[in-house]
């Protein structure tokens, strides 16, 4: 472990039993009390970028499914037998040279085993989330890997559309982007850029409003008050993935802005599961007077 990455047990909004990682430079907070969770990443003395609903924060046990804010993993398709169980219970802790992997207990209403592999660089703030998900049941389950981030309020959510060409000389589509019931695209929090999604969050509009798309290099960025959050994985166009083929989705209501990457669906039987990883930097003094194709190149180029 480097001299300057530490993990330590920490009490944190009312959770006695956190787990804290930090090299100096920006920190992770852990829940074990709930989870699996992650529910602050910041420089250090700085603002969390993760949302928090604080009237769940230090709670624990309930009979239904809590938000309560920061990063967790679910499983889609989305369903409500499935999806929502509740996480609101103790996980085990194993700290590792460079983090910590946080394993829940296996959901008696699912027979899923979740487990979040937290690791931190030495330096600089990158970060590598590893989710996995194992079926413990003896009839096969269709699924995939859902890691959700929710941001605090007041910023916009940015990602990439896939290598943009021309008519004629690319004829075949190159990329879905997918409706829910709700989408409204009509509405003033989307904008569209070239080669750009953007996604406003504003807290004084209630209406949810979600879409997805698929991009190899699928990647979601968030930008708010100067510190510009990045999430990145790398989708492989040969596997089919949920919701009509989405690698990627976003999400955002009053409260909260989502970014979230979806793994393939996979077939597993018992014993088996499905991975999915994240990277994860932390970038600060960022500045986006405009979000034009271009001044979106020169930032965020050089941080993918």
């Amino acid at each position: 472990m480097s001299s300057t990455l530490k993990v330590e047990l920490v009490e944190y909004k009312g959770w006695p039993n956190c787990y804290r990682i930090s090299n100096g430079e920006v920190e992770l907070i852990a829940t074990s009390d709930v989870g699996p969770r992650i529910i602050r990443y910041a420089f250090i003395g700085g603002e969390n970028v993760f949302k928090e609903f604080d009237l769940e924060l230090g709670k624990s046990g309930e009979a239904t499914w809590k938000p309560r804010g920061g990063h967790r993993l679910w499983v889609a398709p989305e369903n409500r037998e499935r999806t929502y169980v509740a996480d609101n219970f103790p996980v085990d802790v194993k700290p590792a040279e460079d983090g910590v992997e946080l394993i829940a207990p296996i959901e008696p209403e699912t027979g899923l085993h979740k487990r979040v592999f937290i690791e931190l660089a030495p330096a600089g703030s990158a970060v590598t989330v590893t989710h996995s998900i194992i079926n413990t049941l003896p009839q096969t389950v269709e699924i995939a890997a859902w890691a959700l981030t929710l941001m605090a309020p007041g910023g916009t959510g940015i990602t990439g559309f896939p290598p943009r060409g021309t008519h004629p000389e690319i004829l075949p589509p190159t990329n879905p982007l997918v409706m829910w019931a709700y989408t409204d695209f009509s509405d003033k929090r989307w904008q569209f850029a070239k080669k750009y999604l953007l996604l406003h969050n504003d807290p004084s509009v209630s209406a949810p409003t979600k879409t997805g798309l698929f991009n190899r290099n699928t990647w979601g960025a968030y930008l708010r008050a100067g510190t510009l959050f990045i999430k990145r994985y790398q989708a492989d166009p040969e596997q089919r993935y949920p919701d009509f083929h989405c690698s990627y989705e976003t999400f955002t209501n009053a409260e909260v802005l989502e970014l979230e990457t979806l793994g393939p669906l996979r077939s597993i039987k018992q014993g088996d599961g499905v991975e999915h990883t994240e990277r994860w930097t932390l970038n600060d003094r960022i500045d986006i007077p405009e979000f034009t194709d271009e001044n979106l190149d020169k930032v965020l180029l050089p941080l993918l």
